[in-house]
């Protein structure tokens, strides 16, 4: 059913946040337990049994899946409400190929819904519980998004990095240098931009820093890799032109100062960075 599963906290109670292919589903389950940890299926099954709920559950498919029955969806409609009518999450999902709600049985199952439908349960519950659950569920989102943000902008600082030391093998290293030699090559450009940025080299960093693992790069925030990624494009452009690596050094330094003091000083860089990550 999902990749991941997420907890939040809500009024004291844990609920989980299914990671689906198409969107995030939350549980039911975990939301009924706020109200009566033991009669949750129960509460689960209440909530169908009424007209309004299928109502909704019935238009919520037709917007969003092209493979619902319509046939079956009006059967329950017709009998919601009445004395009699009982219907379960399982029962919903075989009969119409619903999308929206999905059960899981075992220790770790339960009756999942999206968000949406997720929302629409909580507030039967409770109103309050559903504006507190809207909040922590934003607030996950939030810290998603940040964390995607921080890995998009690593990825691009590696992908650039690449184009750099593929500008360093061909415009600096001969054909016959040994492989040792080689590799002092791409560590002194490397640490050419090192220097540029940080003002260290990474073996500097490494001396200042014994107990951290990783290198200087993975420690800098979302400001200065994209400083990076850019000092990396024009330290390339510069090698393939012949430039010496001392001028190299102290233009990259100059656009480093240039480019740090804008992207902290301008309002829209630390809404893209974001206050937390730059104080990594």
């Amino acid at each position: 059913m999902a990749k991941k599963n997420q907890k939040i906290e809500v009024q004291g109670t844990e609920i989980t946040v299914s990671k689906n292919d198409l969107a995030d589903f939350i549980s039911l389950t975990d939301i009924a337990r706020h109200k009566n940890p033991g009669r949750t299926d129960d509460l689960i099954r209440n909530w169908l049994r009424n007209r309004n709920t299928i109502e909704f559950l019935g238009i919520w498919e037709h917007l969003n899946n092209p493979n619902f029955k319509p046939v079956e969806f009006d059967g329950f409609r017709m009998q919601a409400g009445l004395n009699s009518f009982t219907l379960t999450p399982k029962q919903w999902i075989e009969k119409t190929g619903a999308i929206g709600l999905i059960s899981k049985a075992g220790r770790y199952g339960g009756t999942f819904a999206h968000k949406d439908i997720a929302f629409e349960f909580a507030s039967w519950i409770s109103v309050e519980f559903k504006l507190y659950l809207i909040k922590e569920f934003q607030r996950l989102q939030e810290q998603e998004q940040k964390s995607l943000d921080w890995n998009v902008k690593r990825s691009l600082s590696k992908i650039n990095y690449r184009i750099h030391t593929d500008a360093v093998k061909e415009h600096l290293i001969p054909d016959e240098l040994p492989a040792k030699k080689v590799n002092l090559v791409y560590a002194s450009e490397a640490d050419v931009l090192n220097m540029a940025l940080f003002g260290k080299t990474a073996k500097q960093w490494r001396d200042e820093n014994p107990g951290k693992e990783g290198n200087i790069r993975d420690y800098a925030n979302v400001t200065q890799l994209v400083c990076l990624a850019n000092l990396e494009n024009l330290n390339a452009v510069w090698i393939e032109e012949g430039l010496p690596q001392p001028d190299r050094l102290q233009r990259l330094n100059q656009v480093a100062i240039q480019q740090m003091q804008l992207l902290t000083r301008d309002v829209s860089a630390k809404r893209l960075t974001g206050k937390d990550i730059d104080k990594k």
